[in-house]
């Protein structure tokens, strides 16, 4: 890859870090960080609950089933209302959450079917919170910085994610009650943060305190007619419905399962590979971050990534452990990449007032593949080896990027290929 610097002057860098960036930043980094260390410790509790890979499954895909239906309302409902209001309500609520599982672990009342209701609850939370953040994220983002600001958005799962080997340590040694009650802390701490953000936000409509129910169906189909009649936008959607059924879905289903099943691997073992990811994804952003892709190539640039990961992820269980590590490292430096170009260029195409409908749609068709991919994953590798199912799943991702990116480039390649 051909990188240009960016101009890092100090100018660039007052426009950027405004108190409003500022602050949803940070807030994001200390949530995230919580987020990271719970998804974890619930996978943990799950497994050795049931230590079936087809609960596991049903317990993600519930997890999930809130972004069907949750994202088509919450944008009609965030173009509307205060994004800043929403954000960090939600916060205070996961904290309370979050304290009502470490109260259950603590006083043993928590069963499988109580864990079900709360990955309904936290799945309904998280698809709200971003549907709002991806809404709200790019009005703090003066224009000529939307590259680099997303750069900075795509460090911070990184630094949370390294938070996982933590949790595996102290699960190991302490227990996983104590994971949960820094996780209330995390997000109360980013709550009270986000409630010192500007309220002044542009995007709310005249008389929007009259905002009906009824009138979601009217406001729903116009972030979807929105959709269509932007092809560009239209094929990027697909392609990432058709990586969530075919791609996503199969790795989060089986890897961590198959990690646990193999003697030689286990859990620790799974922490490293994410580790090498996330510390990938950490260098990847930082590089976006101080350097440029030159716009007229970032479609080719995001054709190749698209490959790359697709072929790497098919055949990494198959490798030793070793390359399992450096493969993962690559995965997650490529992974930003198409990170950044795709939410930077589509974000900054959407028009303000349709952002949250647009991402609401957006969401609500990529987790539709994403569910349907878990179950049907989850199920099959009851019965069939799951190295095999992800290097199956993962080809067939790989002839869909070409199919639907590649044949409709004159679509998606203005919008990718836009200076930002």
């Amino acid at each position: 890859m051909i990188y240009y610097p960016l101009d890092c002057g100090d100018q660039t860098l007052n426009t950027l870090w405004n108190k409003n960036f500022t602050i949803i930043t940070l807030g994001t980094v200390v949530s995230m960080l919580g987020n990271t260390v719970s998804s974890f410790a619930l996978a943990v509790l799950i497994l050795e609950l049931t230590n079936s890979s087809f609960a596991f499954a049903l317990y993600l895909a519930l997890n999930n089933l809130p972004r069907l239906f949750v994202p088509m309302i919450a944008g009609t409902f965030l173009d509307r209302f205060s994004r800043v209001k929403v954000i960090y309500s939600l916060d205070f609520l996961s904290s309370f959450v979050f304290l009502f599982i470490f109260v259950g672990l603590t006083q043993n009342f928590l069963n499988y079917q109580l864990f079900m209701i709360l990955a309904l609850i936290i799945g309904t939370i998280d698809s709200i919170y971003q549907v709002a953040y991806d809404s709200l994220y790019p009005t703090f983002i003066d224009k000529g910085n939307f590259s680099k600001a997303y750069s900075i958005s795509s460090m911070i799962y990184p630094i949370a994610a390294l938070m996982t080997p933590v949790a595996a340590f102290i699960h190991e040694t302490i227990g996983l009650e104590i994971l949960f009650i820094f996780n209330s802390l995390a997000f109360f701490i980013a709550a009270v943060m986000e409630t010192k953000m500007d309220k002044d936000e542009s995007h709310i409509q005249e008389g929007a305190q009259q905002y009906k129910i009824k009138e979601f169906k009217k406001e729903y189909k116009q972030g979807l007619k929105y959709l269509i009649t932007h092809k560009g936008l239209l094929f990027i959607t697909l392609y990432f419905f058709c990586n969530s059924l075919f791609q996503m879905s199969v790795s989060q289903t089986l890897e961590m399962p198959y990690f646990k099943n193999v003697p030689s691997l286990g859990y620790q073992r799974f922490t490293f590979i994410s580790t090498a990811n996330v510390l990938g994804r950490f260098i990847g952003g930082f590089l976006h971050y101080r350097f440029e892709l030159p716009s007229k190539y970032k479609f080719n640039i995001a054709m190749s990534v698209y490959v790359i990961i697709s072929v790497l992820h098919a055949f990494y269980l198959y490798t030793p452990f070793t390359s399992m590590l450096i493969i993962n490292f690559v995965i997650g430096i490529l992974a930003v990449t198409s990170f950044n170009i795709r939410i930077s260029s589509t974000q900054a195409t959407v028009d303000n007032a349709m952002r949250g409908r647009f991402n609401g749609v957006f969401q609500t068709i990529t987790t539709t593949g994403l569910i349907i991919g878990q179950v049907l994953w989850g199920a099959l590798g009851e019965v069939f080896d799951a190295r095999m199912l992800i290097m199956s799943m993962n080809l067939v991702t790989l002839v869909l990027t070409f199919i639907v990116i590649y044949r409709q480039r004159e679509h998606v390649k203005p919008i990718y290929n836009q200076t930002l």
